[in-house]
C-alpha cells in the first residue's frame, strides 16, 4: 500500500513544485452576484481549464470564490452542489487526463459529492483539524464526518488535501498550537497533505511555516497562496503551489486569466525543473 507521498507522486507525476490553476467559477444561481447563465457559466470555466492545459500546468481546481458572501454548508441550497456538478463534468469532459482538484466554500461533505460524481481526482478542505474563526463565522473541525462520508461514498481514491491555519481567519482560539502541532493533527486524522497559505488571497506564505511544517509531517506540503514569477523558486520544494490570483489580470482574483502570465510563469517553472532546482523533500 501506497504512503500519502507515494500516492501524491503517482497522481501528479512529480514530488514537488507541482503546479495547480485555479479556476474561479462564475457566480452560481442563487448568490447575490449571480448574473450569467448556467451555459455561459460552464463555457467560462472549460475555456479556463483548456487554457491551464494547454499552458503546462500539472493540474487544475475549480472554486466557487464569486459566491460571495460564503455560507456554511446547513445553510447552503443543493443548487450550489448541482451547479458545480455540472460544471465539473463538463471540464473533466474536456481535460480528460490531466489532475482535477474541487473545493465548495465552505462545504466538505458537498465538495467531495461532486468529485465522486465527476471523477475529478482531490478536493481542497478547510477546518479538517480544530476550530477557527472564518468570514462565515465559526469553522469546526470536519475531519470525522468527511473521511467517515468518503468512506460511504466509496470515494477513498478522492484524496481530501486540507487547509492549516487557514488565511482570512483568526485563529486566537488555538493560539496555543502551533502550525507544527496542526499538521501533525492533521496527518494523524487522515489529510491526504496539508496546505500552507498566507494571511489572505494572494498573500505569500513564509517560508520558514513551510520549511517547520515540512519538518513535521511525512505527508504532502502544499502552497495555498501568493505564489507568483517573482518568488516561485522559494515555494518549489513545496510539494504543490496553488495558484490562482497571479494568473489574472492585474493580479486579482476576480478578474479573467491571463494565459500571457500563465505561460510566462511555466516558462520559469520548468527552467528551474529542467537545472534540477526543483529540490526533493
Amino acid at each position: 500500500m501506497m504512503n500519502s507521498l507515494q500516492s501524491f507522486s503517482k497522481l501528479f507525476g512529480r514530488s514537488n513544485g507541482v503546479i495547480l490553476g485555479m479556476v474561479h467559477v462564475q457566480a452560481l444561481p442563487g448568490t447575490p452576484r449571480h448574473c450569467l447563465s448556467m451555459p455561459d457559466i460552464i463555457k467560462k470555466a472549460c475555456q479556463e481549464a483548456a487554457g491551464y492545459q494547454s499552458a503546462g500546468v500539472d493540474g487544475i481546481m475549480l472554486e466557487n470564490m464569486h459566491d460571495i458572501p460564503y455560507l456554511h454548508s446547513h445553510a447552503m441550497g443543493p443548487e450550489v452542489t448541482a451547479a458545480m456538478t455540472a460544471i465539473a463534468s463538463q471540464v473533466r469532459r474536456i481535460c480528460p487526463t490531466i489532475p482535477c482538484g474541487m473545493q465548495v466554500l465552505t462545504a466538505q461533505k458537498e465538495a467531495l459529492a461532486v468529485a465522486m460524481a465527476t471523477g475529478l481526482d482531490f478536493i481542497r478542505a478547510e477546518g479538517f483539524v480544530f476550530s477557527h474563526i472564518g468570514d462565515e463565522g465559526l469553522i469546526n473541525s470536519c475531519a470525522g464526518e468527511l473521511l467517515r462520508y468518503r468512506r460511504n461514498i466509496s470515494a477513498k481514491n478522492i484524496k481530501i488535501f486540507t487547509d492549516i491555519k487557514k488565511k482570512h481567519s483568526s485563529h486566537a482560539i488555538t493560539a496555543d498550537v502551533s502550525i507544527e502541532e496542526t499538521a501533525e493533527a492533521a496527518e494523524f486524522f487522515g489529510s491526504d497533505g496539508v496546505i500552507v497559505t498566507g494571511t489572505a488571497t494572494g498573500q505569500p506564505a513564509k517560508v520558514e511555516d513551510l520549511q517547520d511544517v515540512q519538518g513535521a509531517v511525512n505527508i504532502p506540503v502544499l502552497i495555498g497562496s501568493g505564489v507568483n514569477t517573482d518568488n516561485v523558486d522559494r515555494y518549489l520544494g513545496a510539494s504543490a503551489l496553488i495558484v490562482g490570483s497571479h494568473f489574472k489580470h492585474g493580479g486579482q482574483w476576480l478578474n479573467d486569466v491571463d494565459f500571457g502570465k500563465v505561460d510566462d510563469f511555466m516558462t520559469k517553472v520548468n527552467t528551474f525543473r529542467q537545472s534540477g532546482n526543483s529540490v526533493s523533500r
